[in-house]
């Protein structure tokens, strides 16, 4: 009997005892952005707090999402478009009917659509099977009818999972997940069917809502994280390729100063654009699946 509970998913792993592997063009560290577009149920469910959170329905917190949907992703969106930067976008449906026009605009740009749940005012994880399974499956129908496929990855609302969501997720058909931030390389998950999934690495410490709302750190210190991460990963990058994520939200970084301290990250990552692999976690996914299958498991 294990000290300690285990979950089954993989095997533990040691960065040194692994394979040394180039992404495509021979790039060791892979670089992606991802883009969180939520939309939040008003007078009750979870949402991120700018202030303590008021007596429903608290106008304050639910004002300050509303921007980023208004203003902010829309700021950011210029941005990108500036600099040519691919993104991964992950939208709620229920952004679809609650800000018509809004996830087309990524669309049209050729960005990954990954699911992320209905809304965030729920979790998950707190659901029974039945329910969650539904929920899962709502939502790949819902992408399937305004996208006219269901997305190969899946990030669940405030990373909310239960003991069976990767199972649901290989089972509804989806590729790839990105809730778990355990390893700096994609990981096969074991699943119950037998289908494993993949973890892509989506990074809980380089995320602007941890970072600012629960730490409180500033628009120059999250833009000085987002900088000395890439520096020390590129660096690192040589001996274990590696995937660096920067998880946004619009209604934190696209406010006007720290629009301004992520654009100076932004320009710093992009002078060594030629050195890394620009991309998204859908074609992390697929050529991490192509050089070690999950039937021959060759690396964790």
């Amino acid at each position: 009997m294990p000290i300690t509970r285990l979950h089954g998913r993989f095997p533990y792993s040691a960065l040194p005892d692994r394979p040394v592997f180039d992404w495509p063009n021979g790039k060791r560290l892979a670089v992606f952005i991802a883009l969180n577009i939520e939309t939040f149920s008003f007078g009750e469910g979870d949402g991120a707090t700018l202030a303590p959170k008021h007596k429903e329905p608290d106008v304050l917190n639910y004002a300050w999402r509303e921007w980023g949907n208004r203003v902010g992703v829309w700021r950011l969106k210029a941005v990108f478009d500036q600099l040519d930067v691919p993104l991964a976008v992950l939208p709620n449906t229920a952004v679809y009917e609650n800000c018509p026009g809004l996830i087309e605009a990524f669309r049209a740009r050729g960005d990954e659509i990954v699911g992320h749940g209905r809304t965030n005012s729920e979790r998950q994880g707190d659901l029974p099977e039945d329910q969650e399974r539904k929920l899962i499956e709502e939502v790949s129908e819902t992408f399937r009818r305004q996208e006219g496929r269901m997305p190969s990855g899946w990030l669940g609302p405030w990373i909310s999972q239960s003991e069976v969501t990767p199972d649901l997720l290989a089972e509804a058909g989806y590729g790839y997940l990105l809730d778990w931030c355990h390893d700096d390389q994609p990981v096969w998950m074991a699943t119950r069917s037998g289908k494993p999934i993949l973890s892509v690495p989506y990074s809980h410490e380089i995320n602007d809502i941890p970072t600012i709302t629960a730490r409180l750190a500033s628009a120059e210190e999250f833009a000085d994280m987002i900088i000395a991460q890439f520096d020390e990963m590129i660096e690192a990058a040589e001996s274990a390729p590696a995937v660096m994520s920067i998880a946004l939200h619009p209604y934190l970084v696209g406010q006007p100063y720290r629009l301004r301290a992520l654009k100076r990250a932004l320009h710093h990552i992009l002078q060594r654009r030629e050195a890394i692999w620009l991309t998204r976690p859908g074609e992390i996914a697929e050529a991490y699946a192509a050089r070690f299958p999950a039937d021959q498991r060759q690396a964790p």
